[in-house]
């Protein structure tokens, strides 16, 4: 399959780096240099937009610099145009290019020559235009809604009113609201069609609550193994064996910015506890009152333990 893929792309004349490298590990895919920022260059938008803030700046920073040594470059070239400037001194145009791209004008320095009011004419336009998009890029970067969720690091299948059920913990870390909050739960794995053909399958597992009006704490979430449970009879080897994974797609508004905000999370196989339970986090004083302790929201405790405890 590997070898028919490289053929079609040479027949089609795509360079070999057009292939995709895929690892699958624990049942996660991994696309190989897809979260390598640079690899994004013919999409400078995006690039600027994902792009750590300080690559950010650094980029920022580059084409400032490169652009004015450009200027710089160009007034050189017309010789003696700037009045105050020591000829041929690439450092005196380089600032006279900076004060004209950012409109300081000091006055210190300033164009003698119709070919020197040319490019200066051509720097202002520039620099208008680059700082209304940096602006632009700036307050996108800022104003762009990020869900602060957090999932908890397992998911435990225990059983619930009589019959296993898959959970896993979420919480809102930012202590507002993200209203009517939706949560989408899939199963993805390896299967084999009557062809014979491997392919990828996506199968949703039914919450029995996958609708929050306010989401505020926490949130369990809870999916039912019955007989109509794609998951009815797996198990960690099974699971493992068609590199399957579960993967949590969270999504609301944030009361605060009224945008609509996004969180994902993926569990592999080796995720999945079995016979295990969370550890309860919910507390109640001696006067009534109720209280959330975050500290074991990651905890699990295994259910023969219990058993042992209580015996």
């Amino acid at each position: 399959m590997r070898f028919s893929l490289k053929k079609l792309f040479r027949k089609q004349g795509t360079h070999r780096r057009s292939l995709v490298h895929i690892k699958i590990r624990d049942g996660q895919f991994q696309i190989v240099g897809m979260g390598v920022w640079y690899s994004y260059w013919r999409d400078p938008y995006h690039l600027l937009l994902t792009v750590s803030w300080p690559g950010f700046f650094l980029l920022i920073a580059v084409a400032y610099l490169a652009t004015n040594a450009v200027f710089a470059l160009a007034y050189l070239a017309g010789g003696d145009c700037i009045e105050n400037a020591r000829p041929g001194s690439f450092l005196d145009v380089f600032f006279f290019s900076v004060q004209t791209l950012a409109s300081i004008g000091y006055g210190a320095m300033y164009p003698k020559t119709l070919y020197a009011n040319t490019i200066v004419t051509i720097e202002a336009m520039v620099g208008l235009m680059g700082i209304a998009v940096m602006t632009g890029l700036a307050f996108a970067r800022f104003s762009r809604p990020t869900a602060r969720v957090v999932f908890s690091r397992v998911a435990v299948i225990t059983p619930h009113e009589g019959q296993p059920t898959l959970m896993f913990r979420t919480a809102n870390k930012r202590r507002n609201l993200i209203l009517e909050a939706q949560m989408r739960v899939y199963l993805m794995r390896d299967e084999v069609t009557a062809e014979g053909h491997y392919i990828r399958r996506i199968h949703e597992l039914k919450l029995l609550r996958n609708l929050s009006p306010s989401f505020t704490l926490t949130w369990l979430a809870m999916h039912v193994i019955d007989e109509s449970s794609q998951l009815y009879g797996m198990a960690t080897e099974s699971l493992l064996k068609t590199n399957s994974s579960i993967v949590v797609s969270l999504s609301g508004i944030d009361e605060t910015v009224a945008q609509v905000l996004h969180a994902r999370h993926t569990y592999s196989a080796t995720d999945l506890l079995w016979n295990y339970q969370f550890v309860n986090i919910m507390h109640e004083t001696s006067d009534g009152h109720r209280y959330i302790d975050y500290q074991y929201f990651h905890d699990v405790v295994s259910l023969d333990e219990i058993s042992h405890d209580d015996s």
